[in-house]
């Protein structure tokens, strides 16, 4: 039984059917990918010629990857 230390870490991820490990995976994944499409973003804000559509096509993926899972 979670309690008042474990909670933060638990209560969200059992909501949605993952462990703690699971979740942190899988939502470091999609820190990974948000923090490469800030970079082609700033990139592209620099040298507009370079990274066109870079951030744009990795959030489109994370939206279509984040809307299978529910």
């Amino acid at each position: 039984m979670p309690n008042m230390f474990t909670r933060p870490f638990t209560q969200h991820p059992a909501a949605i059917g993952e462990s703690y490990l699971e979740h942190m995976a899988v939502a470091g994944s999609f820190a990974f990918w948000l923090v490469l499409a800030g970079c082609a973003a700033t990139v592209h804000a620099v040298v507009p010629a370079l990274c066109e559509k870079t951030a744009s096509n990795i959030i489109l993926k994370l939206h279509e990857r984040m809307t299978q899972r529910r």
